[in-house]
Order: structure tokens, then C-alpha cells, then sequence
């Protein structure tokens, strides 16, 4: 819904002015934020639980990564099918500080008793203990070292997805990897990481994981009801931020570069465009919005483990982009969210069992199969998704092709449609 010409001139109108969808989009998270706190239990009247208020918080997250899926995938043609490895990544980073320091703070008050006041490494050995105890350990591994420190691990949310983007995007793209032999590498990186976390001297808990995340150390006598509203805000606001800059990426010359890298790369290459720089760029930014939304996802869902990062996540993630629209960022956030709500409603037990006489429909069971039913669908019949609808109800019309086919599948988006 972003109109992809620009505006000359000395006079040039704010970008939220220029491109109207924007606007939209920011004022309705902003009223949408503001109904969810006046109606919760933390700043409001109570009529929304604090449960529901966090499935909340973490559908924004989602639909941020959603909205990374479609800049790597619906804008510059990358299928990645590991993105939620660099969300879950976020999500250990920012959980070993709250692991740690909440252990910090329980042995600190159960030594405070002694006859002697505790030393640093008795402090140290006591929380290392008390952490690595489920797994046989008692000390802490190397990658722990900072784990005390919240600024270094913040710094981790986001160095550490982008470094290992960067390193397997350097290596796969100066190889020129493309298509489906790039997806299944990324797959690969992920079943990889997903796998080494499985072990117990991975150093992060093996099966067991991060736990207790969202007991946050100094907010010990704040409610929940609080804190999820807290966080609810963050993931709001970062959403808005995301959405803000992916736009204006998009909107100018870069994204006029990227969709030319989707829809025919060799002819970008021709014309002396790095393509491997631009695809690298994107693969590593995305990984950092990813890693953002874990570290703000993982602390509402409360524990993170290694099946979070299993190559099926990342599937999904495509999945609800495919579904919303890709190529258009509200596509993505609307596909996000409205899979991942009906996704909770299915699967928490409140939609109703539907009885044939000869089998009973649970939907806790049936639930993935009628999401890959709905991708298969929406992959035939309506490649532009649940975005598409928005597009006839703006009453947008697609641009005049002559039969030409401009992308490189029937189920691409093409020349001058995505965009957003």
C-alpha cells in the first residue's frame, strides 16, 4: 500500500505523510495498544486477563519476525528457513541474564544466614549450582561468562544473530547459492543449532532450557498484571519501530534494488548492482529484528528451549507470512497475527470438538493440518494472500502486463506489485 515513487522537491512531506499505509498502520497499533491497556488488569478495568495480555505481547513479537520473513523473503526473494533460529538465539541471550540474576538474587538470600558473610566465589558457585544442577554441572561454561551483565547481553540479542547471519550469508551468497538449494541450507543451519542445543553440555540446560523468564529481576513486587502490560508496550513499540523502518527501506531506491534481485537477479547483476552485498545486507538485518523479538518474546512466554529453534518454526514463519501476503508488510503482520491467535484459540482447547458420529474432530490434533491445508490453498488460489483482499478493498488494481509473466514463479509477486 506504499506508493514505491518518490517525491522531489524542497518541500518533501514526512515520510508518514508521504506513504498514508504507514500512518495507518502506526495509529491503529497505537490505538490497539491503548484499548488493551485501558481493558487489562495492570493499568485498566480488568477485563482482559493477564494470561490473554501476554499471547498478546508475543503475537507482536511474532508478527516482527513475520515482518523480517517478508523483507528477506517477499521483497528480495529469499525463502530462509532459519530466521526463528536468530529469534530463539535473541531469546537465550536476554534469557541467561534473567536466569542469572534471579538465581543471583535467590542464593544471595539463602546464604545471608550464614555465620559468615558469603564471598563472591561462594555466591557464584551457589548460582552456578543452583542453574546447572538439573544437567549434572556445577560450574558455569565459557559462554556464561558475561551472562551477569544486562548490557552485554542486550549487546548479545543483537551481535550475536547478526554475526552468524553474516558469516552464513557471506558464505552462501559469494557462492552464489540460490533458490531452494539456499533454503535447505538454511534449514540445515538450523536443525544443526536446534540439535547442539539438545545436549546437556551445549551449556545452556540441553532439553530442559531457560526457565522462569519472566520472573524480571527488580521488578520483584510488581504484579504480573503489570509486567505483562510492560512488555506488551515494548513489543508494541518495536513493532511500530520495525514496521517504520522496513517501510522506508522499501520505499526508495533499495527497495527498488531488492524486488529487481527477486524478480530476475541476473539482470540486476548486469547492470553492476553487488547483489550479493544487497541480499547480505537484508539476511543480516532481518536476523537482528529476529533476534529483537525473541529477547522480547521469550521473557513473556517465561522459558525458552531448545524445540523453539526446530527447523518446523521457521516453517511457520513462512507459512503465516505466505498467508498474510508477502511482499507487503502489513501482509506479513496480518498473516502473523491471525494465525498465531487462531493457532492459540485451536490449540487451547477453547474451540469446540466437532462430533461426525463415526469420529470426533479435536482440534488440538487437527489443528496443523488444517494450517497446511490453508498455505496449500492460499499458494493456488490466492497468492497475494489475505494483503490481496486489502488491495481490492483499496481498490487497487494490479498493473497492466500484456500476459507477460514478470515474475520468477506464477505465485511471485511481480513487477510493481509489492509495494510496500
Amino acid at each position: 500500500m506504499v506508493d514505491m515513487t518518490s517525491t522531489a522537491g524542497p518541500m518533501r512531506k514526512p515520510f508518514v505523510l508521504r506513504y498514508p499505509s504507514v500512518a495507518i498502520f502506526l495509529i491503529i497499533l497505537a490505538l490497539f495498544t491503548a484499548t488493551i491497556t485501558v481493558l487489562g488488569e495492570g493499568f485498566g478495568i480488568g477485563l482482559i486477563s493477564t494470561s490473554f495480555i501476554k499471547t498478546l505481547g508475543k503475537t507482536l513479537c511474532l508478527c516482527l519476525a513475520a515482518l523480517a520473513m517478508d523483507l528477506v523473503w517477499g521483497y528480495t526473494g529469499i525463502l530462509s528457513l532459519g530466521h526463528m533460529a536468530f529469534f530463539g538465539i535473541g531469546g537465550y541471550a536476554i534469557g541467561m541474564w534473567l536466569m542469572y540474576a534471579r538465581t543471583e538474587i535467590i542464593v544471595i538470600e539463602s546464604l545471608a544466614s550464614s555465620a559468615l558473610p558469603p564471598t563472591a566465589q561462594e555466591i557464584s558457585d551457589g548460582i552456578a549450582t543452583q542453574i546447572f544442577g538439573v544437567v549434572g554441572a556445577s560450574e558455569f561454561p565459557p559462554i556464561w561468562a558475561v551472562a551477569h551483565s544486562l548490557p552485554l547481553q542486550l549487546a548479545a540479542v543483537v551481535l550475536v544473530p547478526g554475526l552468524l547471519a553474516l558469516v552464513f550469508g557471506w558464505l552462501a551468497f559469494r557462492s552464489r547459492v540460490t533458490g531452494v538449494y539456499l533454503s535447505i541450507l538454511t534449514q540445515a543451519m538450523t536443525l544443526a543449532l536446534s540439535l547442539y542445543l539438545f545436549q546437556n553440555d551445549s551449556g545452556l540446560r540441553g532439553n530442559n532450557g531457560l526457565s522462569g523468564l519472566q520472573n524480571v529481576p527488580g521488578l520483584d513486587l510488581v504484579p504480573q498484571s503489570t509486567v505483562s502490560i510492560l512488555f506488551f508496550w515494548a513489543s508494541a513499540l518495536a513493532l511500530g519501530l520495525g514496521y517504520l523502518v522496513c517501510a522506508w527501506m522499501v520505499s526508495g531506491k533499495f527497495g527498488s534494488v531488492i524486488r529487481a534481485i527477486r524478480d530476475d537477479e541476473s539482470r540486476v547483476r548486469f547492470l553492476g548492482y553487488s547483489v550479493e552485498a544487497y541480499k547480505l545486507f537484508i539476511f543480516t538485518f532481518t536476523a537482528v529484528i529476529c533476534g529483537i523479538a525473541g529477547a522480547l518474546y521469550y521473557p513473556q512466554a517465561g522459558i525458552i528451549n531448545p524445540a523453539e529453534i526446530a527447523p518446523i518454526a521457521s516453517i511457520y514463519l513462512a507459512v503465516w507470512v505466505a498467508i498474510g501476503g508477502r511482499g507487503r508488510l502489513y501482509g506479513a503482520v496480518i498473516g502473523a497475527a491471525f494465525v498465531s491467535l487462531l493457532s492459540t484459540w485451536f490449540t487451547g482447547g477453547q474451540a469446540p470438538d466437532i462430533s461426525l458420529g463415526f469420529y470426533t474432530i479435536q482440534w488440538v490434533d487437527w489443528w496443523t493440518i488444517l494450517l497446511g491445508l490453508s498455505f496449500v490453498a492460499v499458494t493456488l488460489f490466492a497468492p497475494r494472500g489475505i494483503g490481496g483482499l486489502i488491495d481490492r478493498f483499496a481498490e487497487r488494481r494490479a498493473p497492466d502486463r500484456h500476459g507477460a509473466d514478470l515474475g520468477p514463479d506464477l505465485g511471485s509477486l511481480r513487477e510493481k506489485e509489492a509495494d510496500e
